[in-house]
């Protein structure tokens, strides 16, 4: 026997599994909790000249590639990724779940030109051994 499905529910009537708190289990929570960001920021910044336009964090770049290498997707769904996931918006240090994303896959691209996979294997790395 078959029975039809109801309708789709409003978005105000879904809740949220976490209830609006992120749980300190997950993988990228983890991840984020054992990487050092502040010692690839110090080696990412002198990538750059001084003056010109300031660039996206040291950490979205980092965390976009991990994301990307771990996925293994384009640099258009990394971004989909990140904007639709609030536990990939924390790894990358956003302050609070958006939908307005910071960059685009054309930055995406950018951090994948000056971030070889080579330095990003590691956390991936670490990332599977979360599971």
């Amino acid at each position: 026997m078959y029975r039809t499905r109801e309708k789709q529910m409003s978005i105000y009537d879904f809740l949220p599994p976490y209830h609006g708190e992120l749980s300190g289990r997950n993988r990228w929570m983890l991840l984020a909790d054992a990487i050092d960001w502040d010692q690839f920021e110090k080696s990412y910044s002198e990538l750059f000249a001084p003056g010109g336009k300031a660039a996206i964090s040291a950490r979205i770049a980092l965390g976009c590639r991990i994301i990307q290498l771990h996925y293994r997707v384009s640099d258009r769904e990394v971004v989909s990724l990140v904007q639709e996931s609030p536990y990939l918006q924390y790894f990358l240090g956003m302050e609070s779940f958006t939908d307005q994303m910071p960059f685009s896959a054309r930055t995406v691209a950018r951090f994948r030109a000056r971030i070889p996979d080579r330095a990003v294997r590691p956390a991936v790395k670490l990332l599977r051994s979360f599971r």
